[in-house]
C-alpha cells in the first residue's frame, strides 16, 4: 500500500493535540506496562498494522513478555494477566468497540473498585488516544 499524506509534515500543528494527550498518559498513575497493553489491544481490534509494530517493540522496552503478547488476543482465558489487567483490557475493548453496548455499567463498577479516579480517566484517556492514532495510521496508511 501506498502512504498517503504524511499529516506531521503537512502539518505538524495538527498533532499537538495528540501529543499533548501522550504527555498527559506518561504522567498519569498507569504503568508503561499498563499503557502498552491498552495501545496494543485496541490496535489488535482496529488492525492498524503500524501502530501494533511500533507499541509491541514499546511494549517489550517497558517488560512486557512475548509470552503474553501472543496471549494477547486471549487474555480473557489466559491466566497471564492480572484481575486489574483484565479490567484494563475490558475498558480498552468496550471502548474501541463503542458502537456495540460502549463502556458497560459492569465493566465500570469493577474498575472503580480497583482503580483510584485519576487511574481510570487515564484508562480512558489511554484507549482514546491509541483508537484516535490508529485511524490517523490507517487513514494515511502510514508505513
Amino acid at each position: 500500500m501506498e502512504q498517503r499524506v504524511n499529516i506531521y509534515q503537512s502539518e505538524p500543528k495538527a498533532y499537538d493535540g495528540m501529543f499533548a494527550l501522550e504527555q498527559f498518559l506518561n504522567d498519569s498513575p498507569l504503568s508503561k506496562q499498563q499503557i502498552s497493553l491498552i495501545k496494543m489491544r485496541a490496535s489488535q481490534i482496529n488492525g492498524c498494522a503500524y501502530c501494533i509494530n511500533m507499541h509491541t517493540e514499546e511494549a517489550i522496552k517497558a517488560g512486557e513478555t512475548h509470552q503474553r503478547l501472543h496471549m494477547l488476543n486471549a487474555w480473557k482465558e489466559s491466566n497471564l494477566f492480572s484481575d486489574e489487567e483484565k479490567v484494563l483490557l475490558k475498558i480498552t475493548e468496550e471502548i474501541t468497540l463503542i458502537n456495540q453496548n460502549g463502556l458497560t455499567d459492569k465493566t465500570y463498577q469493577r474498575a472503580q473498585h480497583l482503580f483510584t479516579d485519576q487511574t481510570l480517566i487515564a484508562i480512558i484517556m489511554a484507549t482514546t488516544t491509541i483508537n484516535a492514532w490508529n485511524r490517523i495510521a490507517i487513514s494515511t496508511r502510514m508505513q
